[in-house]
Protein backbone atom coordinates (compact mmCIF):
# COMPACT_ATOMS: atom_id res chain seq x y z
CA UNK A 1 0.00 0.00 0.00
CA UNK A 2 2.92 2.42 0.73
CA UNK A 3 4.47 2.04 -2.88
CA UNK A 4 1.67 2.85 -4.43
CA UNK A 5 1.02 6.18 -2.64
CA UNK A 6 4.38 7.14 -3.66
CA UNK A 7 3.85 7.49 -7.21
CA UNK A 8 0.06 9.63 -6.41
CA UNK A 9 2.47 11.96 -4.09
CA UNK A 10 5.25 12.84 -6.49
CA UNK A 11 2.36 13.48 -8.99
CA UNK A 12 1.00 16.07 -6.65
CA UNK A 13 3.82 17.38 -6.15
CA UNK A 14 4.60 18.07 -9.33
CA UNK A 15 1.23 19.13 -10.18
CA UNK A 16 1.19 23.08 -11.49
CA UNK A 17 -0.32 25.79 -9.09
CA UNK A 18 -2.80 28.11 -10.90
CA UNK A 19 -3.30 31.65 -10.01
CA UNK A 20 -6.75 32.59 -9.50
CA UNK A 21 -7.17 35.65 -11.27
CA UNK A 22 -11.26 36.31 -10.73
CA UNK A 23 -12.01 39.91 -8.72
CA UNK A 24 -13.12 37.43 -6.00
CA UNK A 25 -8.67 37.84 -5.43
CA UNK A 26 -9.15 41.38 -4.43
CA UNK A 27 -10.11 40.48 -0.85
CA UNK A 28 -8.36 39.09 2.11
CA UNK A 29 -7.61 35.48 1.71
CA UNK A 30 -6.66 32.86 4.01
CA UNK A 31 -5.63 30.46 1.78
CA UNK A 32 -1.96 30.40 -0.25
CA UNK A 33 -1.60 32.77 -2.65
CA UNK A 34 1.60 32.15 -4.84
CA UNK A 35 3.68 35.74 -5.92
CA UNK A 36 7.47 35.37 -7.36
CA UNK A 37 9.98 36.49 -4.85
CA UNK A 38 12.94 38.70 -4.77
CA UNK A 39 15.68 38.73 -2.48
CA UNK A 40 18.31 41.36 -1.23
CA UNK A 41 20.84 40.38 1.26
CA UNK A 42 22.34 42.87 3.56
CA UNK A 43 24.37 43.27 6.70
CA UNK A 44 23.96 45.35 9.94
CA UNK A 45 26.98 45.90 11.83
CA UNK A 46 27.89 46.73 15.40
CA UNK A 47 25.39 48.54 17.24
CA UNK A 48 22.78 48.41 15.21
CA UNK A 49 19.25 47.75 16.70
CA UNK A 50 18.00 45.09 14.54
CA UNK A 51 14.32 45.58 14.36
CA UNK A 52 14.64 49.09 13.81
CA UNK A 53 17.07 48.56 10.78
CA UNK A 54 14.24 46.20 9.09
CA UNK A 55 11.98 48.55 9.27
CA UNK A 56 13.35 51.44 7.77
CA UNK A 57 14.96 48.83 4.85
CA UNK A 58 10.93 48.10 4.62
CA UNK A 59 9.99 52.04 4.06
CA UNK A 60 12.87 52.88 2.34
CA UNK A 61 11.84 50.11 -0.07
CA UNK A 62 8.33 50.59 0.28
CA UNK A 63 7.85 46.43 1.00
CA UNK A 64 4.61 45.50 1.41
CA UNK A 65 5.10 41.82 1.46
CA UNK A 66 8.12 39.76 2.78
CA UNK A 67 9.97 37.52 5.20
CA UNK A 68 12.94 37.09 6.17
CA UNK A 69 15.15 34.46 4.81
CA UNK A 70 17.96 33.67 6.99
CA UNK A 71 20.02 35.70 9.63
CA UNK A 72 22.95 34.79 11.17
CA UNK A 73 24.87 37.15 13.63
CA UNK A 74 25.72 38.12 17.49
CA UNK A 75 23.97 40.63 20.26
CA UNK A 76 24.84 42.17 22.85
CA UNK A 77 21.39 42.67 24.22
CA UNK A 78 18.37 41.17 23.30
CA UNK A 79 15.05 42.48 24.05
CA UNK A 80 12.10 39.37 23.41
CA UNK A 81 8.25 39.51 24.54
CA UNK A 82 8.39 36.21 25.64
CA UNK A 83 4.84 33.68 25.50
CA UNK A 84 2.12 34.81 26.92
CA UNK A 85 3.86 38.11 28.61
CA UNK A 86 2.71 41.28 27.86
CA UNK A 87 5.98 43.36 28.80
CA UNK A 88 9.44 43.34 27.55
CA UNK A 89 12.47 40.87 29.38
CA UNK A 90 16.19 42.16 28.49
CA UNK A 91 19.15 39.63 28.48
CA UNK A 92 22.71 41.10 28.35
CA UNK A 93 25.44 39.96 27.07
CA UNK A 94 27.34 38.15 24.22
CA UNK A 95 24.32 36.01 22.12
CA UNK A 96 24.57 34.41 18.86
CA UNK A 97 21.46 34.76 16.97
CA UNK A 98 20.46 31.16 16.30
CA UNK A 99 16.94 31.79 14.18
CA UNK A 100 15.10 34.50 12.88
CA UNK A 101 11.97 34.45 11.20
CA UNK A 102 8.58 36.06 10.27
CA UNK A 103 7.07 38.30 7.96
CA UNK A 104 8.00 42.05 6.76
CA UNK A 105 5.78 44.95 5.63
CA UNK A 106 5.37 48.06 5.98
CA UNK A 107 2.26 47.64 7.08
CA UNK A 108 3.57 45.81 10.15
CA UNK A 109 6.11 43.05 10.93
CA UNK A 110 5.68 39.89 12.77
CA UNK A 111 9.22 38.45 14.10
CA UNK A 112 10.42 35.86 16.45
CA UNK A 113 13.93 35.84 17.36
CA UNK A 114 16.18 32.96 19.51
CA UNK A 115 19.04 33.77 20.61
CA UNK A 116 21.92 31.29 22.65
CA UNK A 117 24.88 32.26 25.28
CA UNK A 118 27.94 30.92 25.80
CA UNK A 119 26.43 28.33 27.91
CA UNK A 120 24.22 27.25 25.37
CA UNK A 121 20.99 28.14 26.49
CA UNK A 122 18.34 29.42 24.18
CA UNK A 123 15.54 31.54 24.18
CA UNK A 124 13.46 33.09 21.76
CA UNK A 125 10.53 34.98 21.48
CA UNK A 126 8.79 38.03 19.39
CA UNK A 127 11.53 40.86 18.32
CA UNK A 128 10.86 44.16 19.50
CA UNK A 129 12.99 47.71 19.44
CA UNK A 130 16.43 46.75 21.96
CA UNK A 131 18.07 43.91 20.04
CA UNK A 132 21.49 45.53 19.45
CA UNK A 133 24.01 43.74 16.95
CA UNK A 134 27.55 42.66 18.48
CA UNK A 135 29.89 41.77 15.56
CA UNK A 136 27.57 41.42 12.90
CA UNK A 137 23.60 40.55 11.28
CA UNK A 138 23.57 39.02 7.92
CA UNK A 139 20.08 38.83 6.49
CA UNK A 140 18.15 37.43 3.20
CA UNK A 141 15.07 38.78 3.18
CA UNK A 142 12.51 37.76 0.40
CA UNK A 143 10.04 39.84 -0.85
CA UNK A 144 6.67 39.01 -2.27
CA UNK A 145 5.67 41.32 -4.76
CA UNK A 146 2.44 40.21 -6.03
CA UNK A 147 1.34 40.09 -1.86
CA UNK A 148 0.42 43.11 0.38
CA UNK A 149 0.59 42.04 3.82
CA UNK A 150 -1.50 43.68 6.28
CA UNK A 151 -1.93 43.69 9.91
CA UNK A 152 -6.08 43.54 10.51
CA UNK A 153 -7.80 42.80 14.17
CA UNK A 154 -8.59 39.51 14.37
CA UNK A 155 -11.95 38.35 16.71
CA UNK A 156 -10.62 34.82 17.20
CA UNK A 157 -7.19 36.17 18.80
CA UNK A 158 -8.07 39.66 19.68
CA UNK A 159 -4.87 40.69 17.74
CA UNK A 160 -4.28 42.30 14.92
CA UNK A 161 -3.00 39.44 12.98
CA UNK A 162 -1.83 39.00 9.21
CA UNK A 163 -3.99 39.26 6.72
CA UNK A 164 -2.84 38.46 2.19
CA UNK A 165 -4.48 40.55 -0.03
CA UNK A 166 -3.05 40.73 -3.83
CA UNK A 167 -0.60 43.59 -4.24
CA UNK A 168 -2.11 46.64 -6.01
CA UNK A 169 -1.42 47.01 -9.80
CA UNK A 170 1.73 50.06 -10.16
CA UNK A 171 0.43 52.76 -11.11
CA UNK A 172 1.11 53.20 -15.21
CA UNK A 173 3.83 56.00 -15.67
CA UNK A 174 3.11 58.82 -18.24
CA UNK A 175 4.16 59.29 -21.35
Amino acid sequence: MRFLLLPLLLALAAAPVVAQTSAVMSAPSDSAIPSPMRTYALRLKPGQDVRQQLNAFMVLHQIRAGAVVTCVGSLTQATLRLANQEGPTVYRGHFEIVSLVGTLSVNGSHLHLAVSDSTGRTVGGHLLDGNLVYTTAELVLGVLEELDFRREPDPASGYRELTIYPAAPAPKRPK
